[in-house]
Order: structure tokens, then C-alpha cells, then sequence
């Protein structure tokens, strides 16, 4: 799993930051684990060992900067390094109008299409599809069904001729703010691929073309950025299936290497496991040092309300709160991810197992608190044993659930109380801990 760089990383940062000394030794035994890491994930032996020995030169040989300890230089090193093998800059489509997709079979592309949709929706376009993909059984019915999720239209030719379809689907969707183009895939980039889709972009003139590229194909993915851009000029790649394998970053390190700019990245099946690369954001998080401008975009996105967030900082907070506390992490994605935004938490590399139990937990806290009557929700304290065995039947859970959720609350709030007028970084932290509903 890509989860694995991910924890190696941080493991490693952890170690870096919380030694009780950092000398060269210590800084030569980090490097021999990161090159290992690596090299596990994929990346090229060639870049793996140019950056070893970028960050070896930088930490050990340079003058150290004022007001910098060895420790935190070497971290700035390793952080800035990272970000150059992952690629620099961040690239978004604003302004574009028209968007190609292409990619062989089986890379993800007709999902990540659906979810760039899903992506613009949230930005406030109006996105709409056309599926020029004849050559795969069922394609035009999976986008068909994509589009009605996220009520987006979508154009076929009922010929199913692709060069007609591209230019009917461009008059007939005109009026929307984005058009994006599904192409068809083939198991190789042959000539009849390759004449089909060099037609396509003569008619579709795009603004943009992006090529879906799967995680799992690791060092290899630049050369194949490399033969697409050869053939139709790609401006940006997606990296797909990041979720579910070790060579995610050989993917990306690859990527960046050939010039090939990834633009998004696919983290998991739902159509939200979509989200833009930033190349500093990504690497933050790798280290396990957070990315808060992520967290607070899904925060938004999720409709969390600061004057809430206030409320619940100062321990004035009902079942209510907690409830709506709950369904906006639910709305903002697995617990996982959005602990390893928070920055801290991520070093901790907290079993999975846990996150996925507690996040089973707070399923079965909001149908507990589903269950209760509006008085009960705003004053906790008048429920009473037979209360108990109410909500507990109405909600299908246990009493001893519903004592623990009471329990559980009334810790929280006495906690956040007691900390609320603390000024400064236990403020912000309990901020987004009560942010997600975690239990104190």
C-alpha cells in the first residue's frame, strides 16, 4: 500500500525530531533508511541516489544557516528534496475549457473523468462529458451512470463514430463552463490508437489533454507520459489508484523527471477521492508534519462553521453539536486521511486498524444520537435509565453504547473546558480535534 511510504517517511522524521542528539552518524544512518524507502516505493535507483547524495552534501558539508540547529536543517533538506523529486510546482486547470483524457486500458480514466466532474462541481462549473470510447464494451453505459451520480450530462454518438461525436458533443454542450472528452483506451499504443486519437484533438482542439496513469505501474509511468506526449502533447497526467500500492512515489518521482506535470491524483474508489497535486502539501504529509490548507479546504467544503468550532473550543456544546461534528467528518472523507492533514498526528502513525474502529464508533454515536428526542440532544443530562433503553432500542445498539457516547461526551466537554481559555497551541490543536470528534 502507498500507506507504507507514507508511515516509513514519517517514522523516519519522527526519529529525526525527537532523538536525543543528531550528529553525522545519525544523519548517516537517516539517509541509509530513506534510500531504502525509497527504493521500496518504486523510485528510480538513479534519482533515488542523486537525492541521497544532494541531501548528504547539503547537511553535511554546507554551513548551516543562523538560527538553524543541525536537526531542523536537515529536515528542511529532506522536506525540500522530497518536493523536488515529487515535482515542484502545482498545476490547476483554471481558465480551461476543454479537456481530453487518454490512457491505455485499465489506467482509471473514465472514473477519474467522473471524478474531475464531481472535482469542478465543487468549484462552482458546470461541467459536462463526452465519451468517444467505442471500442470498450459497456464504456458509454459506465460514464452514462457516472453523469446521473453527480447529474452531469453526458453525449454519445448513437453511430459511435468517434470523430462525429467529438463534434456534435462540442455543439451540443457548448453552453456549459467545462467539456471533458473520454477517448478510448487500447492494452498498447498502437497506430490505430494513435491515428484515432490524433484526429480527436484535431477536432476537439483542447485546452487541455491528460493522461490517467495507474500508481501501481511505478518508474515505468514516465515513459509512457513520455510516448503519449509524443503523440497528442500531454499537459498533465493523474495518477490513479494511489490508495492501493507501494509505487505510488515511483509514479510520481517519474513523472516529474521527464517533465510530465501531475496535475491530480485518484486516492480511493468514491468519486471525493479526488484531489489536486500539490507537490508541498503531498510531501508534508508523506513526512507526516500535516497539510492544515487541505484540511481546511474539506472543512469548508464540509460546511464546518467557524462560530461552531468557537462554541465547542469554550465547552458550550450540546449532543446536537456533536452530532453535526460528526456528519461533517463524514462528509470530509476516511478518518485516515484527514489525521494525517493534522500536524502532529501524523508522525504517530496511528494503527490502522484503531481509525478504522473508531471510525466505525462515531457510525454508531450518530444513530445513537439519531435516536434521541430535540430536548435530549440539547440537555444530556435528563437521560435516565429508561431514556437509556429507549435510544439504545431505537437505535439498535447496545445500552452500554449509548452510556459510553454519554460518557465519552461528558469527558470531551469538561476537557475542552478546562482548556478552552489556554491561549496558543493547545487552542489550536483542540480546535481540530473537536473539529473531527475525536474522544479525549
Amino acid at each position: 500500500m502507498f500507506d507504507g511510504l507514507r508511515r516509513g517517511l514519517s517514522d523516519l522524521i519522527k526519529r529525526l525530531t525527537t532523538g536525543t542528539s543528531i550528529d553525522k552518524d545519525a544523519v548517516e544512518k537517516i539517509l541509509i533508511d530513506l534510500e531504502k524507502i525509497l527504493l521500496q516505493s518504486d523510485v528510480d535507483i538513479k534519482l533515488t541516489k542523486e537525492l541521497i547524495e544532494r541531501i548528504r552534501k547539503k547537511s553535511l558539508e554546507e554551513k548551516i544557516p543562523a538560527g538553524l540547529t543541525l536537526r531542523e536543517y536537515v529536515l528542511k533538506i529532506i522536506y525540500e528534496e522530497m518536493v523536488r523529486l515529487l515535482g515542484e510546482e502545482s498545476a490547476d486547470l483554471k481558465g480551461k475549457k476543454r479537456i481530453m483524457f487518454v490512457g491505455l486500458f485499465g489506467s482509471g480514466k473514465t472514473t477519474s473523468i467522473a471524478k474531475l466532474a464531481r472535482y469542478l462541481q465543487k468549484q462552482g462549473l458546470r461541467p459536462a462529458l463526452i465519451t468517444v470510447d467505442y471500442h470498450r464494451p459497456a464504456a458509454v453505459e459506465q460514464l452514462l451512470q457516472l453523469g446521473q451520480q453527480i447529474h452531469v450530462p453526458v453525449y454519445y454518438d448513437k453511430n459511435y463514430n468517434p470523430y462525429e461525436g467529438v463534434k456534435d458533443g462540442l455543439q451540443k454542450l457548448k453552453k456549459y463552463d467545462v467539456i471533458i472528452i473520454d477517448t478510448a483506451g487500447r492494452n498498447a499504443l498502437d497506430k490505430v490508437l494513435a491515428d484515432e486519437l490524433k484526429k480527436i484533438a484535431e477536432i476537439a482542439k483542447p485546452d487541455e489533454v491528460l493522461l490517467t496513469i495507474p500508481a501501481d505501474i511505478g518508474k515505468i509511468a514516465g515513459v509512457q507520459a513520455s510516448e503519449f506526449n509524443k503523440l497528442v502533447g500531454i499537459t498533465g497526467v493523474v495518477i490513479t489508484r494511489m490508495d492501493g500500492t507501494a509505487k505510488g512515489g515511483g509514479a510520481l518521482a517519474s513523472c516529474a523527471a521527464t517533465g510530465a506535470k501531475v496535475k491530480f491524483i485518484g486516492t480511493g474508489e468514491k468519486l471525493e477521492d479526488f484531489e489536486l497535486y500539490d507537490p508541498k502539501r503531498f510531501v508534508s504529509r508523506l513526512l507526516g508534519l500535516g497539510d492544515l490548507e487541505t484540511l481546511l479546504e474539506k472543512a469548508k467544503e464540509a460546511e464546518v462553521k467557524p462560530e461552531k468550532m468557537e462554541k465547542i473550543v469554550e465547552g458550550k456544546f450540546t449532543l446536537q453539536d456533536y452530532l453535526e461534528q460528526i456528519e461533517a467528518l463524514q462528509k470530509m472523507g476516511p478518518i485516515q486521511k484527514i489525521v494525517s492533514m493534522i500536524p502532529g498526528l501524523g508522525m504517530l502513525n496511528l494503527p490502522e486498524e484503531l481509525l478504522e474502529k473508531q471510525e466505525e464508533k462515531l457510525k454508531h454515536y450518530r444513530n445513537i444520537i439519531q435516536s434521541m428526542t430535540k430536548e435530549e440532544r440539547e440537555n444530556p443530562e435528563i437521560i435516565s435509565l429508561s431514556r437509556i433503553k429507549r435510544i439504545a432500542k431505537g437505535s439498535g445498539r447496545s445500552e452500554s453504547e449509548v452510556r459510553e457516547l454519554l460518557d465519552q461526551y461528558s469527558k470531551m466537554k469538561k476537557l475542552i473546558k478546562g482548556l478552552g481559555g489556554k491561549a496558543g497551541l493547545q487552542r489550536g490543536i483542540l480546535k481540530n480535534l473537536a473539529k473531527f470528534g475525536f474522544k479525549f
